[in-house]
């Protein structure tokens, strides 16, 4: 008898833990071991718990701490758990961020329990899981290298939508002004505008930030 795959949930609402739990405790095959709502606890749980074979992985967590970061974490971890993604977040930087951190899959809230599952036994036997959306938006980032952002670019186009000088982003990212500034020449010309303002709207109207 094939031994069930044995799951860490990491989400920092329990109601939306509770929901998982009674889904996947219904399921052939998987085995909730252990939850989680901070990173910290992620970590120490992968740690603690015997042979955590999945991390379901919620992107936004309650200790400052984001799903990437602690995607990471894990994933440095001698021996780590696959971490599939699961969020109702979709956009292009927090997809890429989450693949570059060492994620196997990344799906949406709204899968079905059965496409979870699946996706669950998919990740555990170290297949890539990507929701089709997901998968349809690395492509085009894939078609299309010359406009797409680098992940210093969206981290720092981010640090402009928060309303960060170019003082403030160089500090922040231990870059100088003037780098920032070449940064954000290439960021306009990626998307075609002029000004911070219109950089901001054109990456929220694709879905970057």
């Amino acid at each position: 008898m094939t031994a069930p795959i044995r799951l860490l949930l990491v989400d920092d609402h329990p109601v939306v833990r509770a929901g998982l739990r009674a889904v996947l405790t219904t399921s052939a095959g998987v085995e909730v071991v252990g939850e989680a709502s901070t990173a910290d606890e992620a970590l120490g749980q992968v740690r603690s718990l015997p042979a955590v074979d999945v991390v379901l992985m919620d992107l936004r967590l309650g200790d400052g701490a984001d799903g990437v970061e602690a995607t990471a974490r894990i994933r440095a971890l001698p021996h780590p758990p696959r971490v599939l993604i699961l969020t109702t977040y979709e956009t292009d930087n927090d997809i890429l961020r989450a693949v570059q951190a060492g994620a196997t899959g990344y799906l949406l809230k709204d899968a079905d329990p059965d496409a979870l599952v699946r996706a669950i036994r998919s990740a555990a036997a170290g297949e890539t899981v990507l929701a089709p959306m997901v998968a349809s938006r690395l492509l085009d980032r894939m078609q299309s290298p010359a406009t797409a952002l680098s992940p210093r670019e969206l981290e720092i186009l981010g640090r402009v939508a928060q309303g960060d000088s170019n003082r403030d982003i160089a500090r922040a990212s231990s870059i100088s002004e003037a780098t920032v500034k070449s940064h954000l020449v290439h960021i306009y010309s990626k998307l075609g505008v002029d000004s911070r303002t219109r950089a901001v709207i054109a990456a929220r109207e694709r879905g970057l930030l």
